[in-house]
């Protein structure tokens, strides 16, 4: 399985799961949970969550999957801007920690740049790591500009989580070459897009139709998150809503993507030429 290394020297899967809307419907829950122990019984160690995801029901399904294999869990959770000052930063960390049952979270992020000094969150950060209650920190949907503010106040920062994927390509022309550059790993959301609709390409059909894993013929989904996976430094956390979901995200990491693939994908969504403003949703 492909693995990234972050800064601190912890490695992780490159492939994991998100819990974006997870936890919001009684129906799906014994799924949710099914689906969650399955990606990590295969290994899939990366669990990403957040204080804002179904105002923190989605922590509290995170936290009932992972209850007894904790320590094989690496738990993601993220802070609002609005709860990004020292004080709200700590408070919100508690909350999580109560939603997540547990004693710490291995990465914690700040979901987005808000009115707050960075300085004074990032010291949050610090202080909650110092009290054994994170293990480590990072940011979300931040630019060049802001990582190198970033960069400029604390050596500490792990990871930059981003939308990524073949219809939001905007991160290649400079982001995920500095988050490299600066030992940062990218953890790109939503890498199968919003919808569905990316995944009806005719591309991604037409690429899928070249490619076998062991559950068969490749589909689209599996394909775009091949592409995704396909860089260095780069972990990808699709949603976990389904164990079939699931097992089809494991078998994207049999396909290696040739030269003729890059190429067809390249034609119908054409990487970045000059600098474009962040996307995000």
């Amino acid at each position: 399985m492909k693995t990234v290394t972050l800064r601190n020297g912890v490695t992780v899967p490159a492939l994991g799961m998100g819990t974006w809307n997870i936890g919001d419907s009684t129906a799906r829950r014994v799924d949710e949970i099914e689906s969650l122990r399955r990606g990590l019984e295969a290994g899939l160690r990366v669990v990403d969550t957040a204080e804002m995801y179904g105002g923190g029901r989605s922590e509290d399904l995170v936290g009932e999957a992972i209850a007894d294999v904790r320590d094989d869990v690496y738990l993601v959770s993220k802070v609002v801007p609005s709860n990004a000052s020292y004080d709200g930063v700590r408070k919100a960390c508690r909350r999580s920690l109560k939603h997540l049952d547990t004693d710490w979270i291995d990465l914690y992020l700040l979901h987005w740049r808000g009115g707050t000094p960075l300085e004074e969150t990032i010291r949050a950060f610090e202080d909650l790591k110092d009290d054994g209650l994170i293990r480590g920190w990072g940011v979300s949907n931040f630019d060049v500009d802001d990582m190198e503010e970033i960069e400029s106040l604390s050596g500490n920062c792990l990871v930059n989580q981003v939308l990524y994927n073949l219809e939001h390509r905007g991160t290649e022309f400079d982001l995920l070459d500095h988050d490299l550059g600066i030992d940062t790993v990218t953890m790109a959301y939503s890498p199968l897009g919003q919808g569905g609709e990316l995944l009806e390409h005719p591309a991604l059909k037409d690429v899928a139709s070249r490619h076998e894993t062991s559950q068969g013929p490749a589909d689209p989904a599996q394909i775009a998150l091949a592409w995704v996976l396909r860089r260095p430094n780069v972990m990808a956390i699709p949603k976990a809503g389904s164990p079939k979901h699931v097992a089809g995200n494991l078998a994207s990491l049999e396909i290696t993507l040739t030269d003729a693939d890059l190429k067809t994908l390249d034609s119908a969504f054409p990487p970045p030429k000059r600098k474009v403003s962040l996307a995000m949703i």
